[in-house]
């Protein structure tokens, strides 16, 4: 396994080591002892599963309370990745991180709680798991307006299309509405 660091040191590019030949492919998606040595966390408590077509982006979603880090791949398809620092004293603030996860590069990425999280589906549809450090909390779940200027997350959406997303999504607040994190550690020894 190796650790890749983003422009936002918190957010973690995970590459697992994959075994393949004719057969097909063999990799640990998560073994403990190696997220302890690289300082990830190892206590997960519900794993998700969902399935999005062409098109769909889902975000960018947070818990107030209950905060969660999350552990995210693509298992089938490919979507465009990212995670939004909403901790208000971090020197990243309103900052975001993007990246292509598919079923082909195998990629993971550990994004850590206080962040907001979406992604855009690239292929016809495409399989998204994460697993959650808390339990989901739809009373403390806010949402980041997923097209916010400040913000300026660079969605690689074809000049004219406009992505499919649930209500909620749609009324997510901008950046300078939206409630943040005071602080929100999150320790890597590596």
């Amino acid at each position: 396994m190796q650790i890749v660091e983003t422009d936002i040191p918190e957010v973690l590019i995970v590459e697992p080591t994959v075994f393949g030949d004719q057969r097909g492919f063999f990799m640990e998606s998560f073994n403990r002892q190696a997220f302890e040595e690289v300082g990830l966390p190892t206590e997960f408590v519900q794993d998700n599963h969902s399935r999005s077509a062409q098109g769909v982006l889902r975000g960018m979603h947070y818990q107030m309370q209950q905060t969660q880090g999350k552990l995210v791949r693509v298992t089938a398809g490919a979507v465009f990745d990212v995670a939004v620092d909403m901790r208000r004293e971090s020197e990243y603030f309103g900052r975001w991180v993007g990246v292509e996860l598919s079923a082909e590069n195998k990629k993971q990425l550990w994004v850590p709680p206080g962040f907001a999280h979406g992604f855009y589906t690239l292929s016809q549809s495409a399989d998204f798991q994460y697993k959650c450090t808390d339990y989901y909390a739809p009373q403390h779940e806010r949402c980041l307006l997923w097209n916010d200027a400040e913000v300026g997350i660079e969605w690689p959406i074809a000049s004219g299309d406009e992505p499919t997303l649930a209500a909620k999504d749609a009324a997510g607040l901008p950046l300078a509405q939206a409630e943040a994190f005071g602080h929100v550690a999150f320790d890597r020894a590596a």
